[in-house]
């Protein structure tokens, strides 16, 4: 993304993580890959995940039993949302290492978020959403991820997504 005029409209926009000026945008997968919902984009610098997945509502959407599984930036969501079943990855902390039961555990939520991760690399293949976006209107960063995913979802009903044993 260009980088804002003046100091102030810069500071929510850059991320200390990947030394640039970045927006952030939540996107919800189903199990077969279909891009069910994207949210508003926000300054990538100033957003948790979990703020912005707060605001989106999504898991006020879900039917009763239904759950959600998400990657390690949703650590805390239980905290916020005690009646929704997450499911997410343990996260290693400095000094405590997982133990091999958890490292277990991990390995099955991965073999079940990877319909997300090649989701996101269909996505990623739209060189509007690989390169720096210059679209000098931040607002319409939105529109064009919202566009981009109705491609992919038209393309996975053409070809769908690997399947992968449970």
């Amino acid at each position: 993304m260009n980088r804002p005029r003046g100091y102030d409209a810069q500071k929510p926009y850059y991320s200390g993580k990947k030394k640039a000026h970045t927006v952030k945008t939540q996107v919800v997968v189903d199990v077969c890959g279909r891009i069910e919902a994207v949210s508003a984009s926000v300054p990538g610098g100033a957003h948790h995940d979990l703020t912005l997945l707060r605001g989106s509502g999504v898991l006020e959407q879900l039917a009763p039993g239904e759950a959600a599984m998400a990657d390690k930036g949703y650590v805390g969501v239980a905290n916020y949302y005690p009646d929704v079943p997450v499911v997410l990855p343990f996260k290693a902390r400095r000094g405590h290492p997982l133990t091999a039961a958890q490292e277990a555990s991990n390995r099955v939520v991965a073999r079940c978020r990877i319909v997300v991760e090649h989701t996101m690399a269909q996505l990623n293949r739209f060189t509007v959403l690989r390169q720096v976006f210059r679209g000098q209107q931040r607002g319409r960063h939105g529109q064009v991820i919202r566009v981009v995913a109705q491609l992919v979802n038209r393309r996975l009903q053409v070809k769908p997504l690997k399947t992968y044993a449970a």
